[in-house]
Parts: structure tokens; sequence; C-alpha cells
């Protein structure tokens, strides 16, 4: 190729009309030159020629732009589809079938309980994409390392569950309690719930847009396993099916290049367009797939388009002009819509409305325009995608199906805009869709919403088992089946039991030596996650970094900058800590990963997820819903919490809500441990009933950043057993005082509070107060417990009333005077247990935004401070009439406590 273009001959003084016949000439030469070499050198030929034709042209400084979209047509081209390997009559039997009885379902449950709600447009719109895969892709258990995950979209559960009534999974009887969970059988969640439908849901994705990312990182996380050795290398795939509506969700398209980044040709993203969300079209006024495409391409995916039906090929192949397709490029999806609702007439007019695209329809009735459909409903299109899809190396992939939503369901709900809301269809038209899959079920049988099951032998069955029996067993099934580890016992953590020794550390650095320690177990240490956004040299993980290296499937390819160094940065393909750059959701995406391991996987992946605290709970809430829906296992670590504790870093970083953000969620246990040995035994405890005893929980652990000597388990009398049995309870005496002081208090702090605490109670004894000190491990353990307390004494009038323990605990007789409680959290969280015992408890905490401040002028600003601390134990001895109001206003004054400044919860 030469480096200086030709010169030509001077087209601008050329007349318009000779310039144009000139150019079109030129280009119909080229155009054949480039036909030749498919002819004769093939695709791959023709792509190379264009390429270098591209950078020569770039090279001499010709304006081309990038183009992120290619026509509006179908990627894989006719002659190019391979055969379609299944009976697609009898597949098309099936599905009409699963089409009955999902909308049977549906329809017969909101008459049963009006309201009670359901969807029939989604799966009418994506029934053909789902039974391709159920039919020739979706593997099994029975296939071992190759086993597939499935992402379902959400709205479609009714076809799934039908699917699996014509397997035999579920009799007609328990279809029957869709929505009805409650009733003395077994019903059928509203959507996928592995919480509650445990052998069945793999994955909840009904809160939109975290299905597309937890799938990316789950088809990451095979990745991982299979590089670090924990799994055999297969061929296994992730298949996410997921609604075009639900693409606005940023969620949706947040990992989109990381996974292009990771090279995960193991994920195919099936992306339903069925043009409408739940309030009408998704892109009226353009067209969504060409929208998604060029996302999609610009992130780095392999994107295949199935747009048309093969009746349309019959149009194109005769469109040598290529009419069609300018007409395509010319839609809008909103005009789309009124193809699909209202069928051949209106497209005749609308669509073919120029001389020349009605003389391709030349003879055509409307009957035969309106099986003119959109690919998302042609069976051998999506077997031709799929096939490309799971044979495609190097990138994740997206097969993007125009669908019509409510497809089948007649005019109440065909590409209507109410379509999603439909869940009621009148007599007329189920009778209509009883014909339309020519059904044998009389009218009688249709107005009663009868399900149609063909019979255990009848062939429609015969072939779905058999498929399915070739594709490794059933989908959906979630099945927990792995090697119980051995895990550490007491003595592992003994350790911390005795101290710091003088050194001062914080529980962030704890966390930090527990989870090294783990690491170094020739047990468990192979299935310790560590798992960090971008803070392992905040939260002083980067020890870890050259020991135990950073997970990336390309290795290292680089020299580090500070290679030679005992701190080295560190990447490798059998890395161990996931490093997951700035983003909380990903790496909680992560987590969830690691921490259902031991179901999708059978590897007990053990994962320690360490963050900001006010980057966590605050940010990630609805993933953490998801995973205690999925029954995810592991820790999460709010690292450098407290609202007081980030010093300088002021009012979206301070955390003080995340205790009560992690309350709601029912199956996670939630601590804030003080010293590095409550933290140990809170560990401990988890990976025992976790991954021992298989309880389907997960940890919160708030941890801070300062640094102070850490104390030896206390010495008194009590068996380490005892004490540790309190810190995982929630609550234990830390420290009794020996002042003589005829007044008494009991104080409960937790986490950054312990200091201010423990010095009040010394301080104290210049009031004549007796205060001992509390560690406040959970008060989430604590109120839940009295809770179940207090509903069997109420279940149960007639028995002796039982005690909670946080009663026994803190009753008059074992901890005698007020009760008051200082902590780095909201009040709440401690106003919890007020009801719960035989007196007041007085509450001290952070309510309001941060500032940026030193630590003493925030715990003074918060009133949680020693002074604090001394005020609130004073006036509750006030009001329990044990001392005078001069006291107290003395206090005040000695303290130098301004009692008219402004409440800090509402500055």
């Amino acid at each position: 190729m030469t480096n200086v273009p030709p010169k030509g001959p001077p087209r601008a003084g050329l007349p318009p009309q000779e310039r144009e016949q000139l150019n079109t000439v030129e280009t119909q030469e080229w155009l054949d030159s480039l036909a030749y070499v498919f002819a004769d050198a093939g695709d791959d030929r023709a792509a190379e020629l264009l390429e270098n034709l591209d950078h020569y042209a770039y090279f001499h400084g010709a304006p081309i732009l990038f183009k992120q979209n290619t026509p509006y047509l179908n990627s894989i081209d006719v002659d190019k589809q391979p055969e379609y390997p299944g009976d697609i009559d009898m597949e098309r039997k099936i599905r009409n079938i699963i089409r009955w009885n999902a909308v049977a379902m549906v329809v017969g449950a909101n008459k049963k309980s009006d309201g009670i709600g359901g969807h029939l447009s989604t799966y009418a719109s994506s029934a053909e994409l789902l039974e391709v895969g159920f039919n020739h892709f979706f593997r099994g258990h029975g296939a071992g390392q190759d086993r597939d995950l499935v992402f379902f979209q959400g709205h479609a559960s009714p076809g799934v569950y039908s699917r699996s009534y014509l397997e035999g999974r579920f009799d007609g009887e328990r279809l029957g309690r869709f929505r009805r969970e409650l009733q003395s059988e077994a019903g059928l969640s509203s959507y996928p719930h592995p919480w509650l439908m445990p052998d069945y849901w793999e994955f909840p994705t009904v809160s939109m847009g975290l299905g597309p990312m937890q799938a990316i990182y789950q088809a990451r996380y095979i990745k991982y396993l299979e590089n670090r050795g924990l799994k055999p290398a297969g061929d296994a795939k992730v298949w996410a099916f997921l609604g075009d509506g639900e693409m606005d969700e940023p969620q949706s398209i947040g990992a989109l290049r990381f996974a292009s980044y990771e090279n995960l040709d193991n994920i195919v993203f099936v992306l339903n367009a069925n043009l409408q969300r739940l309030d009408g079209p998704v892109r009226a006024n353009s067209k969504v797939i060409q929208e998604f495409e060029a996302l999609f391409r610009g992130a780095g995916w392999n994107v295949i388009k199935v747009v048309w039906d093969s009746k349309w090929d019959e149009l194109l192949s005769k469109d040598y002009n290529g009419e069609i397709v300018k007409r395509f490029e010319l839609l809008v999806d909103g005009e789309s819509q009124r193809y699909a609702a209202f069928g051949g007439k209106e497209l005749r007019e609308k669509f073919f409305n120029t001389p020349e695209l009605k003389a391709l329809i030349d003879g055509w009735s409307d009957a035969d325009l309106e099986l003119l459909n959109r690919g998302g409903h042609d069976v051998r299109k999506i077997y031709a995608a799929y096939a490309s899809a799971t044979k495609h190396k190097g990138s994740p992939t997206v097969i993007i199906a125009r669908t019509i939503k409510g497809y089948g369901l007649g005019d109440t709900a065909q590409a209507r805009n109410a379509a999603h809301q439909v869940k009621k269809l009148e007599f007329g038209a189920l009778k209509n869709l009883r014909d339309l899959l020519e059904l044998p079920l009389t009218d009688d049988q249709v107005e009663h919403l009868e399900l149609y099951h063909p019979g255990p032998d009848s062939p429609e069955v015969k072939y779905t088992m058999e498929r399915r029996a070739a594709l490794g067993g059933p989908v959906p099934a979630r099945e927990v089946k792995y090697p119980h580890p051995t895990v550490p016992n007491g003595e592992f953590y003994e350790e911390f039991a005795g101290g710091s020794k003088g050194r001062a550390v914080s529980t962030t650095m704890a966390a930090v030596q527990v989870i090294s320690k783990l690491l170094r177990d020739k047990e468990i240490g192979k299935y310790i996650v560590p798992i960090v956004p971008d803070e392992a040299r905040t939260f002083g993980m980067d020890a870890l970094v050259p020991r135990i290296g950073i997970y990336s499937p390309r290795g290292q390819t680089y020299t580090p900058v500070d290679s030679g160094s005992l701190m080295a940065y560190k990447e490798a393909k059998d890395g161990q800590m996931l490093e997951e750059g700035i983003t909380e959701d990903g790496a909680m995406a992560s987590w969830i990963a690691a921490g259902t391991a031991y179901a999708h996987h059978g590897v007990p992946t053990i994962p320690f997820f360490v963050f900001y605290s006010m980057f966590g709970m605050q940010r990630v809430g609805d993933l953490v819903w998801a995973a205690a829906d999925q029954r995810a296992r592991g820790f999460l670590l709010g690292a450098t919490a407290g609202r007081t504790t980030l010093a300088g870093e002021g009012l979206q970083h301070q955390d003080g809500n995340s205790q009560l953000q992690a309350y709601v969620v029912p199956n996670l246990k939630v601590y804030d441990p003080a010293f590095a040995y409550e933290l140990a035994v809170i560990i401990e405890d988890g990976i025992q009933r976790m991954f021992v005893n298989d309880e389907d929980i997960f940890y919160y652990v708030t941890i801070d950043n300062e640094n102070e000597v850490q104390p030896a388990m206390p010495d008194d009398g009590r068996s380490h057993e005892e004490i540790r049995q309190g810190i995982v309870k929630g609550l234990y005496r830390f420290q009794r005082s020996q002042s003589k002081g005829k007044l008494k208090a009991q104080i409960l702090a937790g986490g950054p509070s312990m200091g201010a605490a423990m010095e009040a109670a010394q301080k104290l004894e210049a009031y004549g107060v007796a205060a001992d000190i509390w560690s406040v491990t959970s008060y989430k353990e604590l109120h839940q417990e009295a809770l179940a307390v207090q509903r069997h004494n109420m279940l149960h009038p007639t028995e002796a009333p039982r005690t909670s323990y946080v009663a026994q605990q803190l009753s008059k007789d074992n901890a005698p005077g007020v009760l008051i409680s200082v902590s780095d959290y909201v009040k709440l969280s401690a106003d919890g247990l007020n009801g719960h015992i035989d007196r007041k408890i007085w509450t001290l905490g952070t309510d309001g935004f941060g500032r940026s401040e030193a630590r003493e002028e925030l715990r003074d600003f918060f009133e949680v401070d020693t002074k604090h601390v001394i005020l609130a134990t004073l006036y509750a001895l006030l009001r329990d009439g044990k001392i005078k109001g001069e006291v107290v206003q003395q206090a005040i004054t000695d303290l130098g406590i301004d009692p008219e400044r402004e409440n800090p919860v509402l500055r």
C-alpha cells in the first residue's frame, strides 16, 4: 500500500449531473469488486480488505465517522443460519400448552382473589426465547462443570412455572396457589425468590437492574474459581433474560465495560425488546434496539440482533434496491407498536406506503401481511442467535430480540400500552386464545380456566422430558451440595483474647489480622475471598496483596512501579483477592457470587467484603436485600465506621446509620464490636454457623479506624465461654465498678463509644456513682430475641412468662441503678430495647449530619463524649429520685456544657 494517495481527475469542475453519474458508476465498481472478494475469498478476506481501506483512508485524512450501529436487520444472514435441530411442530404445541397454562394460572388467581396480581404479557413476549433455551441450550445440574446459570426475567415466572407443571415438577393444585404462599399447602412465589422456594429458584431478578449486574459478576466468579483451581474448567454459561425497559436502570448497564474488560465470553444477555415498559413505549420516537446495539458495541460486547422473522426474508430476497431496508431505518418504535396492535391493514397502509414497497407485496392479502412477524418469535432465528452466542470467544454477547408484548393475547393486551398491567382476560378473549393455541378445551373448561396437561405419556411431555434429560435435568433447580470445611476452633483465635499487649490497634486492623490468619489456615485458607472496592491501603490490607495477589484473568503483563519492595502490587491469574475498583455495587455483586458459590458450584468460599461503612448499606442496600433472598453467606465489614471516628471527612463519609439500615434485613446478623477479641469471636461463630451448621445467614460487622490498646478478654472468674456467649448474644458485662459509691449506674457502650463510657465511669466516682460497663455488640440480636420472647408470652398467656436475655442481664437485681446507652450510631438502635426491660434506658447517639472535624470535637458536637455520658447518668439519677436537680445543674457548669446550644440533629 502506497503512503501517498494517487491523484485523480478534478471532479469539482464537472457539471453536477456528470459528477453524480461518475460517482454512481464508481460506487458500483467498488461494490462489484467487493462482491467478487466475497465470492472468491470469503467473509474474512472481505472484512480484512475493508479494515485496510479504513486505515488507509483515516491515515490520509478522510472524515470517516465511527458507526455505532449496523442496519436495522438481523445480524445473522439467512444463508448463515444453522439447521434447526428440534421438532418445530412439536415444540410449537408445547409452547402453546405452556402459554395457556400461564394465562390460566394468573387469570385464575385473580378470580379467586381479586387484585392478587401477576403478569401475562412478559411471558407472552418471551415464550419462544425461553423455550429454545429450555429445549436446546440450558444445561442442568447433570451437566457437571458445564451447568449453566440462568437469570430469568422475573415477570415471566408464570411461564416458567407452567413449564415445570408440564414436566411434572408441580401439580395443578400448586399452580392454583400462584401468589398464595400462606395456604395450608405450598404455593408459588410471585417472582423468582430463592428464600421462599429454595429448591427451585436460584436468583432473585425482579428488583430491576440487579439481575444484569449480578449475572456479570457470577460469570466472572466462574472464571475466578476455575483459574484458582477451585472448580474444574468447563463450558458453563450464564444466561440473563432482561427487559428493554429495565435497561434504563443504571445498575443494568453499570458493569457492561467490566464484562468486556474481563473477556467474559461465558455470559449471554438475552434482551427481550418488546418495545414496552409499564406505562407505554420504551422509546416511542426512536428505535431502542439500535440504542442498545450502540451501547453494547461501545462497551465491547458482541451484539446479535434478532429483529425480523423468516417471512421477511421472502420480501428482502427480492428487494434488489433496498427499499425495505430504507423503510426499516425510518421506523420508530411507536409506529411499530401500531402494526403489532392493529395488524395487516395498518401495515399495508402505513408501512408499505411507496410505489416501490407496494410492488413488493403485490398479491399479498392482509392475512399474509400479518405473518410478517418480529424475530423474537421465530425459533429458527433465535436458535441461530443462541448457537452463535455460545460459540463466540473473547467477549460477552448480547442478543437483542424484537418481540411483541402480550403476543397472542388479543386486543386486550397485545402491543397495548396497558399490556404490562393486564391480569384478567374476558371469556371471549380466552376462547380466542384457546383457538389460536389449538388446544382441545371445551368452552366450559375455558370459562373455568382449567389447566391443560396432555398426560405424562403424551408425545409433548415425552419430548419435553427427553430434551431436559439430554441437557442435564430440570432448570431452574437449586441444589445445595458442598464439602463442609474443617474450620478453626477457639484456640485458633486465642491470640486475640490476650489483647494487643500495649500496642495501639484499630478494630479495622484487627479484622485484617483475623482475615490474614484465616488465609494461612491449611483447611479453609483457600476458601477465604477478600473483596475491596478500591481501599485496600486505606483498610491496611495492602500487605495481603503481594502475598495472595489480586485476581486478574490476564495475570500481570507489566512490571509494577513498586516491584522489588515488600509491598509490591501483584496481579495474578490465580490471585485470591478481588479488587473491584471504585464500584461498591460491583463489589457487592462479586460478594454475592462468592457468598452463593456453595449452592451454585459446590464450593464453600467465604467472602469478606471490606468497605467504607457509609458507602455500604446506604449505597448497596438493594443488593444486600437480594443477597438475603438468595441465601448468600459471608461477611460484610463496614470499615472506618461510626459518626465520629473518621476525623476530617465530614457529612458524606461519617456513618451513624448503617447499623439501623442493616437491622431491617431479616437474616442479616448485625454487630458493632468494640474490641479485637469480640471481633474474633463473632467471625468464628459466623463461619461455624454458616458453613458447618448450614444456616442461611450472613453478617454485617462495623469496625472503626481509631487506634487504641486492645484489652484482653476479662479475667474476673467468668469462663471465656460465658463471655463468648454474651458477645454472640449481643451483651455482656465488660467491667465492674470498684467504687464504693452508693449511687449505681450501668453504662452500655459499643464500638467507638467504649472509650467515652470507660472514662465517664471513672469520673462518675467523684459524684458518688459506681458505674459498671457493659459491652453491647449487637442491639439487633438483643432486640430480636426480646421480641421473640414477647411474642411467645403473648401467645401463651396461661404459662409462666419467659424472660429475655437482655431483661435478665439488665434486671435491677443483676444490674442495679440507672441505665445509660452511648453509641456512635443513631439513638433508635438502643431505644428499641425500651419496653423490654424493667426500667428506661437513657440513650445517647449521633443523630444528624457529620462534620469535618477532629474526633474530640465531633463527639462533643454529637453529645456522645465523656462529659455527656456523665450528664446523662446524673440526669437519669435525678429522674430516678436519687439526686437533686442542683447537682445536675452544677455538673453542667463544671463540665462546660452549654445548655442553650442547638440540637445537633437540626444543624
